[in-house]
């Protein structure tokens, strides 16, 4: 099947992959623009272009799609399908239309709920049970499309990089198993009533909130585990939590209750277990309070 892939982060290289691999011939693969990255502040090409360049893929890093010369470019691909993953740009009417089956997403979650940029943190930040993968032909609307496959998932206690990596996998499986047998699916409508908005995360709402139960800062742990990560500070230094357990405790929310770091929260208190001060390596509580002593009874924010 004569193909255009379009993603930028991690979350699309397995579904390239497996897109290979199965025999596709990818004609293009657009991804977004190189962007300044790591303490030099040096131009790095995304996940998805320096897959493809590994495989030979002619690729196109456009800064915006409403360019007529640039719709007439894609349309010229003359595709089948083109397969969206995390591409982060709106794809105009122009270019959902070009392909002869249209534009084909692997989205995050289990439509119709958390529509959106951030699908996987939103669902283990309401404490979904499970989510998924649904894939689902693209319109103008927000993730509003016609359901083709889904699979899901549950989310127990996964940090949101754990979860992404699994969906990323089960998203690149359902794509091949869409294309190689499309015919037996019918597209199902999304029912509006059921749609919930997964907005984008914003670096304020990593800043962990004591006020609220130990079960939602736990939350609030995994679901900004690996980006942008939950933290507090203490003495101008920032505190990231990568991973926490939810214990008994009682006090002021944020004090620390004894020595090894258990924080009271609104009800109950979290324990970390792995924790990064700015600019050092993450480290297992222990080898954190070997080199960091706070007091108990102090108040973090």
């Amino acid at each position: 099947m004569r193909i255009a892939f379009m993603g930028t982060p991690d979350f699309a290289v397995p579904a390239l992959q497996a897109l290979h691999d199965a025999g596709h011939e990818i004609v293009a693969v657009y991804s977004q623009p190189p962007r300044p990255a790591g303490r030099g502040k040096k131009l790095t090409s995304s996940p998805v272009q320096q897959l493809a360049e590994t495989l030979g893929l002619e690729v196109r890093t456009p800064v915006s799609l409403r360019d007529e010369a640039e719709q007439s470019a894609f349309a010229a691909l003359d595709l089948d399908a083109a397969v969206v993953a995390a591409y982060g740009l709106i794809l105009p009417q122009a270019i959902l239309v070009a392909p002869e089956m249209g534009c084909l997403n692997i989205h995050g979650s289990l439509l119709p709920r958390w529509r959106g940029a951030a699908p996987v943190q939103r669902a283990i930040l309401a404490g979904d049970d499970e989510t998924g993968i649904t894939i689902m032909q693209m319109e103008a609307g927000l993730d509003t499309g016609p359901m083709l496959l889904k699979a899901s998932t549950p989310v127990d206690s996964k940090t949101a990089g754990d979860l992404t990596d699994e969906l990323a996998v089960t998203g690149a499986r359902l794509m091949v198993q869409y294309l190689a047998s499309r015919s037996d699916f019918a597209g199902e409508a999304q029912d509006d009533a059921l749609a919930t908005y997964a907005k984008k995360i914003e670096k304020q709402e990593a800043r962990l909130d004591f006020a609220v139960a130990a079960e939602q800062v736990e939350r609030q742990i995994r679901a900004f585990n690996p980006q942008p990560g939950a933290f507090f500070e203490y003495q101008g230094n920032r505190y990231r939590i990568l991973e926490a357990m939810i214990e008994e405790g009682k006090g002021a929310a944020g004090s620390l209750l004894d020595e090894q770091l258990l924080i009271a929260c609104g009800t109950g208190a979290i324990r970390p277990t792995m924790i990064q001060k700015a600019g050092k390596p993450a480290m297992d509580l222990s080898s954190f309070l070997n080199g960091t002593k706070i007091p108990v009874g102090t108040v973090l924010s």
